[in-house]
């Protein structure tokens, strides 16, 4: 992957901008390798049950977005943790 948004397209994790209005949203992308998201959801999920520092996360991203749901909160969870799987990959590359 040439890079780690190449890599959230691929897993499912990059959100997609959706304008219904003058302001934009974002949404789940259903497009990408379905088992991957299906992954990646379980280890968000798994974290938030059982890690710190994925619940600060998610707390931290929803103090700084007020409007946010918790669904747009995992979404971010989870394009977190491709990025950071991303870059595991690429240190285990070289």
């Amino acid at each position: 992957f040439r890079s780690p948004a190449a890599y959230a397209m691929h897993t499912g994790t990059a959100p997609i901008p959706v304008w219904s209005s003058n302001k934009p949203h974002y949404r789940l992308n259903r497009g990408g390798n379905r088992q991957l998201n299906t992954c990646i959801h379980r280890v968000a999920i798994t974290q938030l049950a059982h890690h710190p520092p994925a619940r600060h996360y998610r707390d931290t991203w929803t103090n700084n977005h007020p409007h946010a749901t918790t669904k747009a909160a995992l979404r971010a969870l989870k394009r977190h943790l491709a990025n950071t799987i991303y870059q595991a990959l690429k240190t285990d590359l070289t």
